[in-house]
């Protein structure tokens, strides 16, 4: 009798991380301390973005992307909060740029991370439910993804003009077909790679990874957002984000 073949060896399961440039001053929040720093609800906001994206427990690993001289403390400062079990992280050290960063944090990525999430540290709030949404996309073969919302407003194309200054209306876009863009954004990490490789960009680099993806050719879907996955940029936000945040405590006592 002969001897039974052997069994063929498994593929070993794909894993998904979130990169999170933190690079940035936040200047419109005002001078001090950088935004992703600021506190919200006496936790950084850095803290609650990174806890968004290892909430969902298809992530296994964050890479926090930190101020050029600034890694260790941001090290030390995760190192002081919680973090569920499931999800690693990493901190490097970031680029004069966002698009710089997120491509120094791809960099540190392991070889069987096939699935990638970028998500601004400024975004603390964004619920889980979005979050395995963008992941699903994904991995249902969609090679990037955003999470966008309808637009409330009526908006115009304008011809820029001094500050302050009455400016020309060159149309008004149908809003039916316009979203406002969130993170975290999903990609197939092939085609982010790509497009940080090839996709050149000038000044102060590409704000939106899903646009990069876009001059490749390739698809951008976009799937529903959150109202609650704003970014925090200037004062007001902080408060709203503050309000948010006290009603979930009150509501899931966390």
């Amino acid at each position: 009798m002969s001897p039974m073949s052997p069994t063929p060896a498994e593929p070993s399961p794909s894993r998904t991380a979130a990169v999170i440039p933190a690079a940035g001053r936040g200047v419109r929040l005002g001078p001090g301390t950088p935004k992703a720093l600021r506190a919200l609800g006496g936790t950084p906001m850095l803290i609650h973005a990174v806890r968004a994206m290892a909430a969902s427990r298809a992530v296994t690993l964050v890479v926090v992307v930190a101020p050029p001289d600034g890694a260790p403390e941001v090290k030390n400062l995760i190192d002081g909060h919680a973090l569920p079990e499931h999800t690693d992280y990493v901190v490097v050290p970031g680029g004069a740029t966002r698009q710089e960063s997120v491509k120094l944090g791809l960099d540190a990525l392991p070889d069987d991370v096939s699935v990638v999430l970028v998500h601004d540290a400024a975004r603390p709030l964004v619920p889980v439910d979005t979050v395995d949404a963008v992941i699903e996309a994904v991995r249902d073969g969609a090679p990037a993804v955003v999470p966008a919302l309808p637009l409330a407003d009526t908006v115009k194309e304008v011809e820029p003009g001094e500050p302050g200054a009455p400016e020309p209306v060159l149309s008004t876009p149908v809003r039916a077909r316009l979203r406002a863009v969130q993170t975290p954004q999903g990609f197939d990490r092939h085609t982010l790679v790509k497009a940080h490789t090839s996709v050149a960009v000038d000044g102060e680099g590409a704000t939106d990874d899903a646009g990069m993806v876009e001059q490749l050719g390739s698809q951008v879907v976009v799937v529903p957002g959150h109202e609650e996955a704003f970014k925090v940029t200037r004062p007001l936000d902080l408060v709203l984000a503050e309000a948010v945040l006290a009603r979930r405590r009150a509501n899931d006592g966390f």
